[in-house]
């Protein structure tokens, strides 16, 4: 959305394409409270305004399309959709996102942005004083279990392994912090409420056990998936598949830029995605003029 805005007000063509609804993961935010100049909106409301503002300087947007193939190693870089309506250009930005590892169990779709939370700096303020649990092992999930302490009253991590992921730093701290509890080789098995997540059953793996515990929330952090399966051998990738791009969000291809979730990067927030959409988009205008 913010590459289309800066591009469009600049006067060039623009195509927005998107397999889904705009705004990406946002969408699903149920209340954002970090976007500054913003004390407090919807993902929906704020993906809709930067949809209208891309639209009122003349961007195209075209929704829940699927791309049936991309040419992109030329000078005119050509994108088929799967009606066979093709369109070429001399720049293309790819801005796929990417999505949280999910557990994959039930209840978990229906609760995510009712309790089910994959963003600690996104959502845990919303959390004060109430009783989070954290799912995860490694480095993400004890560093954002310490930082929740900051907000919830009780932190209870639940650990599929006997044993940390972790760097020893951040396992010595999670350990020293008064507010956080552990319990290892277990794994939630099902998320159950009425309105908003009320509880979790989890199941003990070494002997099947299962029980019930109340709860106010659950931060899933067990990695992170780019949405890059379709440009493997397109663009290079790193070992993790997030697109590698230069300081000017130029990919290893000429021409080809990238932005937000989708790419190499430590930070995933709104607004660092705005930020990658407005250096791309400036850094096409450049590709452009010269």
């Amino acid at each position: 959305m913010t590459a289309g805005i800066y591009l469009s007000r600049a006067k060039r063509k623009v195509l927005i394409l998107d397999k889904g609804i705009p705004g990406g993961q946002m969408v699903l935010t149920h209340e954002i409270a970090n976007y500054p100049g913003v004390e407090n909106i919807s993902g929906y409301m704020l993906s809709m305004t930067m949809k209208k503002q891309a639209e009122s300087f003349g961007a195209v947007i075209k929704s829940n399309v699927r791309i049936e193939k991309m040419s992109l190693d030329g000078e005119e870089k050509t994108v088929q959709l799967s009606g066979r309506e093709t369109f070429t250009a001399p720049t293309v930005i790819l801005t796929t996102g990417g999505r949280s590892r999910t557990l994959g169990v039930p209840g978990e779709k229906e609760f995510t942005g009712r309790g089910i939370s994959y963003c600690a700096t996104c959502d845990g303020d919303f959390f004060q004083d109430k009783e989070i649990i954290v799912v995860g092992g490694g480095n993400a999930a004890l560093e954002e279990a310490v930082s929740l302490t900051t907000y919830a009253s009780k932190v209870t991590i639940v650990h599929q392994f006997d044993n940390w992921q972790a760097f020893a730093s951040a396992v010595k701290e999670m350990e020293e912090n008064p507010k956080i509890d552990t319990i290892m080789e277990s794994r939630i098995v099902e998320f159950k409420g009425d309105m908003s997540l009320e509880e979790v059953v989890i199941e003990h793996i070494p002997t099947g056990k299962r029980y019930t515990k109340k709860i106010d929330g659950t931060f899933v952090f067990i990695g992170y998936v780019p949405n890059t399966e379709e440009l493997k051998g397109v663009v290079k990738l790193n070992d993790r598949e997030e697109i590698i791009v230069d300081s000017n969000m130029m990919t290893s291809l000429d021409g080809v830029f990238a932005g937000g979730d989708c790419i190499e990067k430590r930070y995933r927030q709104i607004t660092t995605a705005v930020a990658d959409g407005t250096t791309a988009a400036l850094n096409v205008l450049e590709f452009l003029n010269r």
